[in-house]
């Protein structure tokens, strides 16, 4: 796992201008530490996909959510998916705003790009497998998005058993601990047409997409 200097300054709402010399010191010892401190894990799992209007079964997980039934309209199979960096981020996070607020604030940054690179390389994991079966991947979909309620959240934490296989658990209001988790849908669809690379509609250009959620 690594950090992306590019999607940290992005987060840190640089757009398109380089930080100044103090920041870029905090984001090269901040990137360094969390490297080194973080413990990636991951869980998923590929199931049957049926969707019926806004009513998706995806294996023992049944969600009523016209965008993501939009997002898997066609799909066939579906991977439920969770990962985490582990705790380095939020312990440093705890660490720093009591010494040094910017610094803390680089490491909220820094946490998110490296949580979102992770994911990548294991949807990537995903995509290799479902390739070799003529399958191909739809872009990612995490409860919170569109009308995809964070309820579903129990559930999908019940069905990975994300407590004891990657040790994170979830809060009342269903926010993950460590906070630099991520739980996702992607489906699986044998049209390579209607395949998709991007991380998710915001980040995509083709407005015109059919699966486009807003």
């Amino acid at each position: 796992m690594k950090v992306d200097r590019k999607e940290t300054l992005r987060y840190l709402g640089y757009r398109g201008q380089e930080p100044d010399t103090q920041t870029e010191k905090l984001i090269e010892e901040v990137t360094e530490e969390l490297e080194r401190g973080s413990l990636p894990k991951s869980v998923y799992r590929e199931y049957d996909c049926n969707v019926v209007g806004d009513k998706v079964k995806i294996g023992p997980l049944t969600v009523v959510s016209h965008h993501l039934s939009k997002n898997l309209q066609g799909c066939e199979k579906a991977v439920i998916l969770a990962a985490t960096i582990g705790r380095c981020a939020d312990l440093m996070i705890k660490k720093y705003s009591v010494t040094n607020m910017a610094k803390a604030t680089v490491v909220q940054a820094a946490g998110a790009s490296a949580i979102e690179v992770y994911v990548d390389e294991v949807e990537e994991e995903v995509r290799k497998s479902a390739r070799e079966r003529g399958l191909y991947l739809r872009p990612r979909f995490s409860p919170g998005y569109g009308d995809f309620s964070l309820d579903y959240q129990k559930e999908v934490f019940s069905i990975l058993e994300c407590g004891k296989r990657i040790g994170v658990t979830l809060t009342e209001g269903n926010l993950m601990m460590p906070t630099k988790s991520v739980t996702a849908i992607i489906g699986l669809t044998t049209l390579m047409h209607q395949s998709c690379h991007q991380k998710t509609c915001s980040s995509c250009e083709k407005t015109d997409c059919e699966f486009r959620v807003e």
